[in-house]
């Protein structure tokens, strides 16, 4: 069962050359400049503060882990008040404020020591270009920080266990562990108290709308109606349209087309598969029929989306012009 939250494990992705891990010493602050659509941050050793630019800092304990959503700039402190020393453009390029380039024996962007007796910010930086994965990180704020688990996270120790190794198949090791990291810290976080959790995610805990929702992720390109989906989820159909739209914040059919074309909208930019295809694979009779609905949910048409997504993104850190 792909819910959207499962999608985003497979549409967004570490890279190897956007990970790091930086080994800091006091007084230090870092400006993250590189515009990463979404960032984890946490310390393996060490406290920190966040500083968002118009934001109030916010105070990172160890092994606490937050994630950063935007592309804004912000800043990584020791204390609320050290100025930026380092910009962080990128895994590969830190410059001083005034753009000279870090030499990379410097320890600010360096990792030779032990996260045990040292303060060292772990940072995962992830491209996302799905439209699924939209759905889940619209849902968060700016920044996000889920406090450390008390009992240890498993996941954390394995971490900071591979890091310390010298290996091969280390990168792809860190790579699938930042993976893990991120869906369980954004399970924690909708999990916690007075966040603003999705509505579908909460709605999955619920013993009629959660089985409707699976049966919509598992299979979008059937022909479902109110009515077949009430029955297989054994309720009426008045029923089931009345608590979806309670728990979901809309009715079932058009959290059925949203769905879809969000499927859509990957499947444009990711293959080259003609909208009637792409129609059929999501559950429209045909291209007219998707870009009805495309136009609706996402506000242009296919082979809008399809030519925006194909667009050219430039590197990080190079001018635009």
């Amino acid at each position: 069962m792909l819910d959207a939250l499962s999608r985003l494990l497979q549409d967004v992705r570490p890279e190897g050359a956007l990970f790091d891990r930086s080994t800091l010493r006091p007084p230090w602050s870092l400006r993250i400049v590189e515009a990463a659509p979404l960032t984890l941050l946490t310390m393996l050793g060490g406290d920190a503060w966040l500083r968002p630019d118009g934001g109030e800092p916010i105070r990172l304990r160890t092994r606490d882990v937050a994630m950063v959503v935007g592309t804004e700039p912000y800043e990584v402190a020791d204390s609320p008040d050290t100025t930026p020393q380092v910009l962080v453009h990128d895994a590969r390029r830190c410059t001083t404020p005034d753009g000279r380039v870090v030499d990379e024996r410097i320890s600010m962007c360096r990792a030779d020591a032990d996260p045990a007796r040292s303060t060292v910010l772990l940072k995962g930086t992830y491209l996302v270009r799905s439209s699924v994965a939209r759905r889940v990180l619209t849902a968060l704020p700016r920044i996000a920080v889920v406090p450390a688990d008390p009992a240890g996270s498993p996941t954390m120790q394995m971490i900071a266990r591979e890091l310390g190794r010298d290996k091969p198949g280390q990168q792809v090791v860190l790579d699938r562990l930042l993976d893990l990291l991120l869906v369980a810290t954004l399970r924690d976080w909708f999990d916690r108290p007075g966040t603003r959790a999705p509505h579908w995610y909460r709605a999955h805990a619920d013993p009629v709308v959660g089985p409707a929702l699976r049966l919509l992720h598992d299979d979008p390109a059937h022909p479902w109606t109110v009515a077949t989906l009430a029955g297989k989820v054994g309720v009426s159909r008045a029923a089931l349209a009345k608590r979806f739209t309670e728990l979901v914040g809309q009715p079932p059919m058009a959290y059925l087309a949203a769905w879809r074309t969000c499927l859509a909208a990957d499947l444009l930019r990711q293959t080259d598969a003609t909208v009637d295809a792409i129609a059929r694979q999501v559950g429209y009779a045909n291209g007219y029929a998707l870009s009805v609905a495309f136009k609706r949910t996402q506000g242009v048409r296919p082979s809008e989306h399809r030519a925006a997504s194909r667009t050219p993104v430039p590197e990080r850190g190079a001018a635009v012009p």
